[in-house]
């Protein structure tokens, strides 16, 4: 493999690294900075604001360790490698995310009956700057080239947090215009909305990981139409699909052929249809168990 090659493959990852980096180290400074100033200036909103961009940290740290852990080769106990960290890691932020969030509601309700003075221009400022970080993380993020969903969820999750930010920015404009305290205990309800929203979503792709299934931008039908209509293959059975980690889905199936009279020629099928597998549907590990009945033995091809 050429220096060249080499390179084309490998940049793209390190990108993505180092921009997880930066954006960690600068969300990560303005979350103690957004939890001081909540303490400051008596403002939930912000409190709850920082508790989504904890989220949003969790996330990044979630990211760039599972950057790292998924390129550690397969072992002899592990021949997945290290690829379920992941989703452990991401379950446990999620419980914790939960609580933050169940923290928020009963502090915000609290003060919706017995509103807080709130100091408007620390809330306001410290709001617009929390969306600023946001804003530029994000763009930071989507400039990152290749499709790594580790990243796209960096993305997703920037993006709800600037519209956490916005929320304080609303909360800290009413106070300073109108003193209405009330629209503070009412921006941190908002945001814990869209933590929820976030987390709901984490959770689920988690379990759908650690419970095997389908990877949730795959239709199985699809799948097995797909193979069916590969050159020579009579039928489909057997098939299962599922993740290993979110950026890695795997499949076994057996396949029977048609039409083939050799071993070589059954194993030429094999690797078109785990080819088309891969362009197609981006499944990359496919375990294929060749079925023909023109063979003089059977045909087991494993990926």
């Amino acid at each position: 493999m050429s220096r060249a090659h080499d390179h084309e493959h490998v940049a793209p990852a390190d990108v993505a690294r180092r921009t997880l980096v930066l954006v960690l180290v600068a969300n990560a400074v303005f979350l103690v900075v957004e939890v001081v100033s909540g303490f400051a200036f008596d403002s939930l909103a912000l409190l709850a604001d920082a508790a989504h961009m904890s989220t949003d940290v969790a996330g990044l740290v979630i990211a760039l360790i599972a950057q790292i852990l998924i390129t550690r080769p397969a072992s002899a106990r592990r021949t997945f490698g290290l690829r379920r960290a992941e989703a452990l890691g991401a379950l446990a932020n999620a419980a914790l995310i939960l609580a933050a969030v169940a923290w928020i509601v009963v502090e915000a309700i609290g003060r919706l009956q017995e509103p807080a003075a709130v100091r408007g221009l620390g809330l306001l400022v410290v709001a617009a700057l929390g969306l600023a970080v946001n804003v530029v993380s994000a763009v930071a993020l989507a400039r990152v080239p290749g499709r790594s969903l580790n990243v796209r969820a960096a993305f997703l999750h920037m993006t709800a947090d600037a519209a956490g930010s916005l929320a304080a920015v609303g909360a800290g404009i009413g106070v300073l215009a109108f003193d209405a305290d009330w629209l503070d205990p009412v921006a941190s309800l908002v945001i814990a909305v869209l933590v929820l929203v976030s987390t709901w979503g984490l959770l689920r792709d988690t379990m759908n990981v650690l419970l095997e299934g389908v990877p949730r931008w795959l239709d199985l039908g699809d799948v097995e139409s797909a193979i069916e209509a590969e050159r020579g293959v009579e039928t489909v059975h057997h098939l299962h699909v599922w993740e290993v980690s979110s950026d890695m889905a795997a499949l076994s199936a057996h396949v029977v052929l048609t039409d083939t009279e050799t071993l070589h020629a059954a194993q030429d099928r094999g690797d078109e249809i785990k080819q088309m597998l891969a362009t197609r549907f981006g499944i990359d590990h496919a375990t294929l168990e060749l079925e023909c009945h023109e063979c003089a033995e059977p045909v087991h091809r494993h990926a």
